[in-house]
């Protein structure tokens, strides 16, 4: 059995040189820690529990444990930058595993299946509108609908998504996962109301006799930069770009593009205008390659499909006829770059600036009591909830970094604070457990097993905009999940049973994990030595 107390608070007795002396001074007990790979989630997903029901070939009951905590695998399996990839043990023994591969692998057999969530038991009779439809906003529906509220969705897009949508192209995320995913809200009650853009949120909120609301507006708008032009028709905002051709439209934009930004937002421009026809496509980038701000991946991508990167350049103007004036920069002795005088010109038909977004919380500012960090809204950190009281706020349209996950996450947190500010009842601290680092396991027995890696469309073929990465086959799949140590929680492997010379420990049955009789235990520490995963601790003697 588990024991309950906080070992963070006692001293960790691992030393177990000498004999055990006539009276016991430490004793062993269970415990369930914390795995890196769950701690680095941002949608907070219990990674290890569902690639445990993978490897036990139990893929529905995995994906059941997954959508607890993000409704959206298949999407997330695709756009995730899987920071618990990068905290993941197993990377200090040979390599990561494919905790996105196996994500995605749930998330479209779910699809391919027709899974579907189950119908709240109850109605609450509250009734919650949310104010965007980007992944903060769905994350927040599907979990406030499971609770049983009333829940309406409201955004000014034709169709769901968010920048979801209208940000990530399609060869990074088809638009029918897209759909299948969402559809799932509708099928599970969420009402979408979408070519809708909220003017006064007080209103809307009386009209629609809603309890409360969860702003989860996305970073939809460019930000400015001033370049002079003598022909501005030659440049046009990432954001938009990337908008018309999501929608469908292919904009003409000529030969030679040029792309200024360092983002992901940038990246993708760049390789979109290859794929409408650019020969040349070039990122422009006032800073180094290590300060870029987009994934190194998304970057690596984009070089192989053809994309140029100018480091340390900043445009200072464009030139009528397609001229772009390029400053050289460098770096001061800070790190931070600086111009340099020195100039070069490049030839560009289109350029696409791509310097950042911002949120649209215009029609917040009429809000008596809102206050304001630029461009985004003041939260509680901790309930996500406004200085108005039942107007909660996450995702872009708060204090954050911006990604899909980080989004989710939000979205779940505040759903959990919106039922309990609804039922007039505190949310509860939640407590973590301490989390397991690699030198806290002893990985006796555990092989050397080879990632297995996802295949990916053939650079000559990317002219479109067909899937690039390919997902992982069953077997591909559970074999990765194999590769799991159980990081910080009993993998049941009786290593402890078979160690202990006193049989101080009672083996429970499948499931249920062991317990010790402190009758017989001395303290020898056999069994924490041997635990392969550190679901075993020793503390001192009470």
């Amino acid at each position: 059995m588990t024991d309950t107390r906080d070992i963070t608070a006692l001293p960790n007795l691992t030393d177990t040189q000498g004999r055990v002396g006539p009276v016991r001074s430490r004793m062993p007990v269970y415990v369930d820690l914390l795995p890196p790979c769950n701690n680095a989630c941002p949608a907070g997903e219990n990674i290890q529990e569902y690639l445990r029901l993978v490897k036990e070939g139990q893929p529905h009951e995995a994906w059941i444990e997954l959508t607890r905590n993000n409704p959206f695998p298949a999407i997330h399996g695709r756009v995730c930058y899987h920071p618990c990839e990068g905290a993941c043990n197993r990377g200090c023994l040979d390599e990561s595993i494919s905790i996105h591969g196996v994500e995605r692998y749930l998330g479209d057999l779910a699809l391919k299946q027709g899974w579907g969530f189950p119908t709240p038991e109850h109605a609450s009779g509250f009734r919650v509108l949310i104010i965007g439809s980007g992944p903060a906003g769905l994350s927040c529906a599907y979990h406030l609908a499971r609770l049983g509220h009333t829940v309406e969705v409201r955004d000014g897009g034709d169709l769901p998504g968010g920048m979801m949508r209208y940000g990530i192209p399609e060869y990074r995320l088809p638009r029918d996962v897209l759909d299948g995913e969402v559809q799932r809200l509708r099928d599970l009650g969420v009402t979408f109301t979408q070519n809708s853009w909220v003017k006064d949120l007080m209103k809307e909120q009386a009209e629609g006799n809603f309890d409360a609301v969860f702003v989860a507006i996305g970073a939809g708008l460019s930000k400015r930069v001033e370049i002079p032009s003598m022909d501005a028709s030659h440049m046009i905002d990432a954001v938009t770009f990337l908008k018309d051709v999501a929608e469908g439209e292919r904009p003409k934009i000529g030969r030679r593009v040029a792309v200024y930004g360092g983002g992901n937002t940038a990246m993708d421009a760049a390789r979109v205008a290859r794929r409408l026809g650019a020969e040349e496509s070039i990122v422009i980038y006032r800073r180094t390659k290590e300060q870029m701000p987009a994934h190194a991946d998304e970057r690596k991508e984009a070089e192989a499909e053809g994309v140029e990167m100018h480091w340390l350049r900043t445009i200072s103007e464009v030139e009528k006829g397609g001229d772009v004036q390029v400053e050289i920069m460098e770096l001061d002795d800070k790190g931070r770059a600086v111009g340099t005088g020195k100039f070069e010109t490049l030839k560009a038909d289109t350029v696409i600036l791509a310097v950042g977004q911002e949120t649209d919380s215009n029609f917040l500012r009429r809000i008596p009591g809102l206050r304001f960090e630029n461009d985004v809204v003041r939260v509680d950190p901790k309930t996500l909830m406004t200085d108005v009281p039942g107007i909660f706020a996450g995702g872009d349209a708060v204090p954050s970094e911006r990604t899909v996950t980080i989004g989710v996450g939000h979205g779940k947190r505040a759903a959990r604070q919106i039922d309990a500010w609804l039922y007039n009842r505190p949310a509860g601290p939640r407590t973590k457990n301490p989390v397991v680092d690699f030198d806290m396991l002893h990985l006796w027995y555990f092989g050397d097993h080879e990632r297995r890696m996802q295949s990916e469309l053939d650079v000559a073929e990317r002219s479109g905009f067909d899937e690039i990465v390919r997902g992982l086959s069953p077997d591909e799949a559970r074999f990765e999940a194999v590769r799991c140590l159980s990081c910080g929680n009993c993998i049941e492997c009786d290593g402890c049973l078979g160690s202990c010379p006193e049989d101080a420990v009672i083996k429970l049955g499948k499931g249920f994990r062991y317990r010790y009789n402190y009758e017989k235990c001395t303290g020898c520490a056999a069994c924490y030595e041997q635990c392969p995963v550190h679901a075993i601790e020793m503390i001192p003697e009470h």
